[in-house]
This record gives C-alpha cells, structure tokens and sequence, in this order.
C-alpha cells in the first residue's frame, strides 16, 4: 500500500509518501509544495497544481491529511482551511481514498505523546525511516501523517481479520 501524507499549509503544504508491506515501512518521497502568487487564487491554484502533480508521480493508493486547527486568528484559520480543501480535493479527484486525522492523534501514534513539540515528530519520523533526507518540518509532518494513517490502517485490517475469523 503506497501512502500520500498531506500537511496542509497555505504558503508550504507538506507531503510525504511511505510504502507499506504488511510490518515493514519504507520512505519514497518526500517535499513541499510552495504556494505563489500575489493573491490567495493564484496561491491555490500552484498548490493545486503540485500536488496534483506529486499524485500522478507517486501514485499513491491512499491519501491522509492532518485537520485543521482552530487557532485565535479567525481569518488564518478560514484561509488554512482554504488550502486543506485543496489537499483532500486533490487525492480525492485522483479517486483515492482519503482519511483525516487530528494533530494530536498523529503525534500520540509516532511521538507516543499527544502535545509532542515539531523537533520530537522530526526525530520519531527519521528513527521510523531510517536514512531519510526530509525536505523540512512540513514534509516531516506529512511523513508523520502518512506513518499515523499506515498504523491505523495495519489495526483496521487485523480487526476486519479478526472479525471474519469469529464469523467463520
């Protein structure tokens, strides 16, 4: 299974792609997509535009993006918002599936701790994959998101496994 993880960002939007084969987990990709332009269409088209382009490179058959936190800036949240409709609306227009997870949930699966600060996801990220050279903090976050989606989906099917053994 081949995972694109998305760190939503309006001026860097982080991503990272992870190759899961029952317990082992290897690092394929990883970078950021710079949002440009004078203005916020013209950012979220070159968001748009390169991430389509990470989907078509990398042909992930599953996508996952971190939730958008509710900080005291109103109109900076609205406008994050505005970039992570761009991440779930491109893995979602390339027919992936596509799950979200909130930060504290990605951190508590790769840190083991909830509120872990950026440098303790870096370093988790880098011990899960060892030898990987990451493009910077936003590509380390999408690298986590996608090792918290690789995780849960690992228990999902185990549980779908176990489940259809109880039938049986």
């Amino acid at each position: 299974m081949r995972v694109l993880g998305i760190d939503p960002g309006l001026r860097r939007m982080g991503w990272g792609v992870i190759d899961v084969a029952g317990s082992r987990i290897s690092h394929v990709g990883n970078g950021v997509c710079t949002g440009s332009g004078s203005d916020l269409a013209a950012r979220l088209h070159t968001l748009f535009d390169q991430l389509t382009d990470v989907v078509e490179r990398f042909a992930p058959v599953c996508a996952a993006v971190e939730h958008t936190f509710v900080n005291k800036d109103a109109a900076g949240t609205l406008k994050l918002g505005q970039a992570r409709g761009i991440a779930l609306l491109v893995p979602a227009r390339a027919g992936l599936s596509v799950a979200e997870y909130a930060p504290n949930a990605v951190k508590k699966v790769v840190v083991g701790v909830g509120h872990a600060a950026k440098a303790q996801v870096d370093h988790m990220v880098r011990m899960q994959l060892p030898g990987v050279e990451i493009a910077g903090p936003d590509a380390a976050d999408a690298l986590a998101i996608a090792l918290c989606h690789a995780h849960h989906a690992r228990f999902a099917g185990r549980l779908d496994a176990a489940i259809a053994r109880a039938g049986a």
